[in-house]
């Protein structure tokens, strides 16, 4: 049930959800690489590979020198994201085409590099990150949520083309998790980080670490049962009022 030498490759993995869950896997005995625009913030001990996950030679150059370097890939984050406020009339055509390609064709991307190299795994496994918003309206999130919903239906497509490979895929949908991504969020709608807590059930925004315990939960090897999933982790802010 523990990760021991697994490799793990995480996108976005240099701070927020990327790194929390980077530090975990290492914590539990997992080899892990990290690609990041920034990966200067990684954990230690972490193997690290800068480049962007819209840049399809260098996604394949950094997970090929990992598969080469350990024979194989057992584990990959999609996680790397970026955030867009406005409604569905915001935006030019051209910032719709990129947050779509980092959020969502980016989750192609890369499972497509990494594929050949999970398939020499025992226990391969890809957990995708999309979000809450996935399946709850929230106002001026439109191209976001539209780039989450797609990572929540991708994941399940993908559980069903690869689990006949012995591959499982899985995805966990974060509510606001408190990281520099949404403190910046906050500040570009003039808004103070207490009151993202204040909107959450619990009281609290969720935590980077509460989010990378259940992407560690679905990538587990003695979760086999657990495909096309999806793990919401969102205190609440969707599913239940009081």
């Amino acid at each position: 049930m523990t990760f021991g030498e697994s490799v793990v490759f995480i996108t976005g993995g240099g701070a927020g959800i990327g790194k929390a869950t980077a530090e975990l896997f290492l914590a539990e005995g997992a080899r892990v690489a990290v690609f990041d625009l920034d990966p200067t913030s990684a954990p230690a001990g972490s193997e690290t590979h800068q480049g962007s996950v819209t840049d399809a030679a260098a996604v394949a150059a950094a997970v090929d020198a990992v598969a080469a370097r350990h024979g194989r890939i057992d584990i990959l984050v999609n996680n790397a994201g970026v955030s867009f406020l406005g409604t569905v009339e915001d935006g030019t055509l051209d910032d719709w085409t990129r947050v779509l390609d980092i959020n969502l064709v980016s989750v192609a991307r890369v499972s497509r590099a990494a594929l050949p190299h999970l398939r020499r795994s025992t226990h391969g496994a890809i957990v995708n990150i999309a979000s809450c918003l996935a399946d709850t309206g929230l106002a001026r999130r439109a191209l976001y949520s539209a780039t989450k919903g797609g990572v929540e239906a991708l994941s399940r497509a993908m559980a069903a083309d690869l689990v006949g490979e012995g591959i499982r895929v899985n995805c966990v949908n974060p509510g606001t998790v408190d990281t520099a991504f949404v403190q910046g969020l906050a500040a570009q709608v003039g808004r103070d980080t207490r009151e993202f807590a204040a909107r959450q059930v619990t009281g609290y925004m969720v935590s980077p670490q509460e989010v990378a315990h259940a992407v560690a939960y679905l990538a587990r090897p003695g979760a086999r049962s657990t495909v096309g999933s999806v793990l919401t982790v969102e205190a609440g802010f969707g599913s239940i009022r009081n």
